[in-house]
Order: C-alpha cells, then sequence, then structure tokens
C-alpha cells in the first residue's frame, strides 16, 4: 500500500513539475528572424512584420539574412546549426512550403521543423516598372505572347517553383506556351525588384504587400494587376484583380515563421500563446494594414492542416503543369 502511494505521489510530482516548466516558459526577450533571402522582398517583410509586433511587448527582433538555395539554406542551418534555440525564427511563405514539397530542399519535409505560426496574408502580383508602356496585365501578357524569349518575367525561387508556377498559370491562361516562356529565377523578391528597376526584366511576379511597401519607400514600381478574387483594401484599392483583366487566377501567399526541431514544447507553447494574443490584437490589424497584408491568425494544429493542405496543392499544380 505505501509503495502504491509512493508511485502516485512521484508521477504526480513529475506531472506538476511538467505543467509548471509549460506554464511558466516564456518566449525569448531577443529573438533573431532569420530572411532566407536577400534584403527587400517578403522574407524581409515577415521579419520587419515581426519586429513591430513583438516591440510593444519588449521583445527585441534582430533581422538577419541567408540567402542559398531559396530558402534552404537557411531550413538546414535551422536543423543542424540551431536545432534548440527557441531565439532563433526563420520567415517563411507558401513558395517556401511548395519548394519543401516538390524537393527542392532534397529529402527535408513538413515534419523536420515546428512551425509556430500564420502572421498575415498577402497576393499575388504582377509588378513593372513605373515607366513600363503596358497600361494593365493584358497590354502585357499580349507583349510577351508577342516576343515570349524576348519579354523576360522574373520572380523568386527556382523554375519549377511557386513564382515560376504562377507565370506558367497565367501564360497558359492568355493562351501563351509555358514552355515558351523566359522564366528568370531569383533568390526572392527583393532580387527580382532589383532587376526590374535596373530594365533586366519586363516585371515580376511577386507579391502585393512587398511590392507596395517597396512603392511607399520611393522604389519606382507599379503593380499591373493582384491575384486575389476580390480588389484588396487600402492603397492597393485602386488595383484591379487579375480576375477582372480576364485572367481568372486567385493565389494567396501565408506569411509566417517556424523554429527549430528540438526546440522544448514549453518554449514553443510559450511562443504560440504570445503570437496568438498579438494577432488577434486591434493594434497588430492596424500594423497589417500598413504592410498592405491581411490576417490570417494561425498557430499550432490549425497551421499544420493548413500546411499540409498547401503541399498537396503543390504537387498538384506541379502535375498539371507536366512537371515532374
Amino acid at each position: 500500500m505505501a509503495t502504491r502511494h509512493f508511485l502516485h505521489v512521484w508521477l504526480w510530482s513529475i506531472v506538476m513539475a511538467v505543467w509548471a516548466s509549460v506554464a511558466h516558459a516564456a518566449p525569448p526577450r531577443a529573438v533573431n528572424c532569420i530572411a532566407p533571402a536577400q534584403p527587400g522582398g517578403g522574407f524581409d517583410l515577415t521579419c520587419r512584420l515581426l519586429s513591430d509586433a513583438l516591440a510593444g511587448h519588449d521583445i527585441a527582433v534582430n533581422r538577419r539574412f541567408m540567402p542559398g538555395g531559396v530558402g534552404a539554406v537557411a531550413f538546414n542551418a535551422m536543423i543542424n546549426q540551431t536545432p534548440a534555440d527557441p531565439a532563433t525564427v526563420v520567415a517563411f511563405s507558401e513558395g517556401s512550403i511548395y519548394n519543401l514539397s516538390l524537393g527542392h530542399y532534397g529529402d527535408r519535409g513538413l515534419d523536420d521543423v515546428q512551425w509556430l505560426a500564420a502572421l498575415a496574408v498577402d497576393h499575388g502580383a504582377v509588378v513593372v516598372r513605373a515607366d513600363a508602356p503596358w497600361r494593365g496585365l493584358p497590354d502585357l501578357l499580349a507583349a510577351v505572347k508577342a516576343e515570349p524569349q524576348r519579354m523576360a518575367l522574373g520572380g523568386g525561387g527556382v523554375i519549377g517553383g511557386q513564382d515560376w508556377m504562377r507565370a506558367a498559370t497565367m501564360a497558359r491562361l492568355a493562351g501563351i506556351d509555358p514552355d515558351r516562356m523566359r522564366f528568370v529565377a531569383f533568390e526572392g523578391g527583393g532580387g527580382c525588384m532589383e532587376a526590374l528597376v535596373a530594365g533586366f526584366v519586363a516585371a515580376c511576379l511577386n507579391d502585393a504587400g512587398d511590392s507596395q511597401t517597396s512603392i511607399d519607400e520611393g522604389r519606382p514600381l507599379r503593380i499591373l494587376a493582384v491575384h486575389s478574387a476580390e480588389r484588396l483594401p487600402g492603397a492597393l484599392a485602386a488595383i484591379p484583380t487579375a480576375r477582372e483583366q480576364g485572367i481568372p487566377l486567385d493565389w494567396p501567399v501565408l506569411r509566417g515563421v517556424y523554429t527549430g526541431p528540438q526546440v522544448p514544447q514549453a518554449d514553443v507553447l510559450a511562443w504560440q500563446r504570445l503570437l496568438d494574443d498579438v494577432l488577434r490584437s486591434p493594434a497588430y490589424h492596424d500594423l497589417l494594414a500598413s504592410r498592405h497584408l491581411e490576417p490570417m491568425p494561425l498557430t499550432g494544429p490549425r497551421l499544420r492542416e493548413r500546411l499540409s493542405r498547401m503541399s498537396q496543392d503543390a504537387r498538384t499544380r506541379a502535375v498539371q503543369l507536366g512537371l515532374p
């Protein structure tokens, strides 16, 4: 009887100790947010968004840049170099999940890291220089159809990645053979915008939020179309959707952060509790509006389920476009 009582007390003490560790864990006061690309573009925007959101919680966010392999270098660094560090997070987007799901990160998969939260949703956009001659998406696509090898389209990722898929799908809808399309792949949206300003590509398949943010900061760019079901609010309200211009293609882009595979569960839960509170606050919604983004508060199992569906969508679209 005494043995059973001792065992009961011992087990209960373990449960309470685990509960206490979870209950009292808190996010670190200084965080490294890795943007797996060059400055500018969507990954940088995600880290800046996280920095602004956590400033009110006295958490300092240091932005770091780790281009390479369109996110593969940062993904592997998180697994091999900082797998248990709760103070390091990496920005991801829909394109990251596409690359991961289509084997562009080698044999890595969704279960190799811990996904913390979706911070916002963006939408694909077609961006040209401010002085470009095309007044709308039909004008641009007509020029591409007439000279597909001269009219270079650019985007972040790789041939066969998300931005290429968007360009190829748009080309098909416009009666253009995707195999004749000239697509230039960049490490991220920031690199494409630099090439666009310099005149090396005719248009970038970037996203609305980071593109309009760059325009706000003075870059000589113009958005021809957004890939959303309806017009976006705020400064983007005057920009017609691709649907309105005869190309029925919607392309929402999730933006979020993940952390290492060995970060203790107590720290992961503490991160998720904090981000749940932040993402639902009125101040955060104002912050999203200033970055031309929309809310998409997802953490925990709901986020993991969304990423699984996204992964399946990537493989389905790859098959439709004839990719291996």
